[in-house]
Order: C-alpha cells, then sequence, then structure tokens
C-alpha cells in the first residue's frame, strides 16, 4: 500500500454507474415485486451499500477509510430494458472514495443478478462507470460521454 500518511485531510466524494440489461419478463417482475428472492432493488441498494464498506477486503492495495456517507440509487428504465445504478460515496481523509462508488455499483449490480437468475441466465451488468470525483492532490474529475 502506499503511504497517504503526509497527504492533506480533504472531503472526497465520487459517483460511480452500472446498467444491468435484462429481458422483458425480468424488468416486469422486477417492477412488480414477482422475483421469488423479493424485493430486487432494496436489497441490491443494501448491497451496494455493504459493498461500500467491504472495498478494503476486496481490493488488495485499498486503504481502509472512514465512509462520512454512501448512496446508492436503483432505478428501471423501461426504454433501455435496464435497472441503471448510481453510486456517490463521500470521506474525509487522506484517500479517494472511487474504489467504494465503484465497488458499491459492482455489488448492487451483482445483487440484481443473483436475485433474477431464476428467470434470466442472459443479463448483462455493463458500463460500470467513475462518474465523477472530487477532492484530493489531483482535483476534479468529471466524466465526458
Amino acid at each position: 500500500m502506499i503511504d497517504v500518511g503526509d497527504k492533506d485531510v480533504t472531503v472526497r466524494t465520487a459517483t460511480a454507474s452500472a446498467r444491468v440489461l435484462v429481458n422483458r419478463e425480468t424488468f416486469e417482475l422486477i417492477r412488480t415485486g414477482g422475483i421469488k428472492k423479493g424485493d430486487v432493488l432494496g436489497v441490491a441498494k443494501t448491497a451496494g451499500i455493504m459493498g461500500v464498506k467491504k472495498t478494503p477486503d476486496l481490493i488488495p492495495m485499498c486503504h481502509p477509510i472512514t465512509i462520512d456517507g454512501a448512496d446508492v440509487v436503483l432505478q428501471l428504465n423501461e426504454k433501455d430494458l435496464s435497472v441503471e445504478i448510481e453510486a456517490t460515496v463521500r470521506s474525509t481523509g487522506r484517500t479517494g472514495v472511487e474504489m467504494e462508488a465503484i465497488c458499491a455499483c459492482s455489488t448492487a449490480a451483482m445483487t440484481v443478478y443473483d436475485m433474477c437468475k431464476s428467470v434470466q441466465n442472459d443479463m448483462v451488468i455493463t458500463d460500470i462507470v467513475l462518474q465523477k470525483k472530487d477532492g484530493g492532490v489531483h482535483g476534479s474529475y468529471v466524466r465526458t460521454p
């Protein structure tokens, strides 16, 4: 791990996103609460937040940090037949929270897949990206399409 002891303590935020592409049947089952394992969006939101907290256990060189806040939002996109996921993580510390935001999205997406795999095996987890970050020595970043 790199030594972050000499870095300034600053407020750091990161937002990431992901998508899970599903078929019409799966989409309708998620929307109507018909998936046997339960509330897909609610459980996936909880899983995403848990993913934030477990990031340093999964990524070998990732520092364990104090998280000030994490928000995971899942929305159904009927036009694209997808579950859209966005996670924002905030910390006051010496290292960024990009990996935590990306881990939140990945964990939430995998949870959607796990909960729906009994009705569809060909779902696609895609577009896992860092959308923006603020704070730290490198300043701000905003993804451009």
